[in-house]
């Protein structure tokens, strides 16, 4: 069985990490098929959906029509990482609030939830890098020995119930729970309203490998998850890795290692730039990962591989991106769309900004068409509902949630 991410089912033949869209044609996509019944065509503005939240990151569909968003919290409060439910309305509530967050070392951001999957009643969570290392003597990263948490670099599972769900005023993970996850230990909560909700830790992943010259350490940073019957697999866009972890035992392992990618012949910039694999996928037997790559963020430089889930073999999938945060395989009847959402960064003179996007793709290989009408700010997921065919993307910079026509 497939994990249910977004739009993710069984035998659908596709499993997304952020969400989908069609195949036939954009008539059938607008207005034929039921899906996107909600898009209007020549829609140009995003509709803010929710507001307010801490660094959105990743999102996910719930069964019962509600936006699970995994926030990464802010630097100004201590073990802010959050996970809200929004609901179609707009109703923002707290499911978990208490997660790890800690500044990282590279850009002074805050670090701490990262994606988020759901498979029946179950929400997995991966923490990111948070504060595991910090700047060392002459230019190295050194890890950090005071760390907030025990939980950087980790997937927490948590075992959601329907009721909790429709009903709950949220629930805090204190100091003492983290330490008792970190332990392998499981947590239960309780609200005082009745409401329970049950923690425990998937797989403690490393917080960062040697590199380079005595002492100096690269840091890890699990990103996002994508859970394919017995097996999990998690991206880490620190160490340019994707890992398959065992669910029933928590070992794991690397299944691929991205190299760097080569940069475009005669450009500006270095000679080739970091892959930095972020989200995931599962289309037709293998697992499609979003690598974002690396500064300056020149057009073409970014890509989606496919990877054997075996084997680890890789390939170019998608190809001609400039910032891949996101991917979802879309299929109706026999016809599989591939969305990707591109994230936008302001590199350094004199190099230009890059441009978000939602891009879509008929076959592998394929020329891209962007098939959103709004501008989108530093967008980190999409996420598509298949009965209202509203697709929402997630906005890490102005914390909201939107409401994306597809056009």
């Amino acid at each position: 069985m497939y994990a249910t991410k977004n739009l993710r089912r069984p035998g659908a033949g596709a499993a997304a990490t952020y969400s989908r869209l069609l195949r036939a044609s954009c008539l059938a996509i607008l207005g034929g098929t039921g899906l996107l019944a909600g898009a209007t065509a020549g829609a140009t503005d995003c509709q803010v959906v929710a507001s307010g939240l801490r660094s959105p990151i990743g999102s996910v569909l719930t069964n019962q029509g509600n936006l699970l968003v995994s926030e990464t919290g802010t630097t100004k409060v201590p073990a802010s990482g959050r996970i809200s439910i929004v609901s179609p309305s707009g109703g923002r509530r707290t499911l978990l609030d208490g997660l790890p967050q800690g500044t990282n070392a590279a850009g002074g951001d805050a670090s701490g939830p990262n994606g988020i999957t759901m498979r029946g009643r179950t929400v997995y969570v991966a923490i990111g890098q948070g504060d595991t290392v910090i700047p060392g003597p002459n230019g190295t990263t050194v890890p950090n020995p005071n760390v907030s948490s025990q939980l950087f670099s980790s997937v927490l599972a948590i075992h959601l119930s329907a009721a909790a769900e429709k009903t709950t005023s949220g629930f805090s993970l204190s100091e003492q729970d983290q330490l008792t996850l970190a332990g392998g230990g499981r947590v239960t909560l309780s609200n005082g309203g009745g409401d329970r909700l049950k923690i425990e830790l998937v797989v403690n992943l490393e917080d960062y490998v040697a590199e380079g010259v005595p002492g100096n350490v690269r840091n890890s940073n699990p990103f996002d998850m994508l859970v394919v019957g017995d097996n999990m697999f998690v991206t880490n866009g620190g160490l340019n890795k994707l890992y398959k972890v065992d669910l029933r035992s928590g070992a794991y392992a690397d299944l691929a290692v991205f190299d760097r990618i080569p940069n475009l012949p005669g450009a500006a910039g270095p000679p080739s730039v970091e892959a930095v694999p972020t989200g995931l996928a599962y289309a037709d037997g293998a697992v499609l990962v979003s690598l974002l790559s690396g500064g300056p963020f020149l057009p073409g430089v970014s890509r989606v591989k496919a990877v054997d889930p075996v084997t680890g073999a890789q390939a170019d999938f998608l190809t001609g991106l400039r910032t891949s945060i996101d991917i979802l395989p879309v299929r109706e009847g026999r016809n599989t769309d591939y969305l990707a959402l591109e994230n936008n960064f302001a590199p350094a003179p004199p190099f230009p900004p890059t441009g978000a996007a939602i891009k879509r793709f008929e076959v592998p290989g394929a020329t891209s068409v962007a098939v959103n009408g709004c501008k989108l700010d530093r967008p980190t997921s999409m996420s598509l509902d298949p009965k209202s065919g509203t697709m929402y993307v997630t906005e890490l910079v102005l914390g909201t949630v939107v409401k994306v026509p597809l056009n």
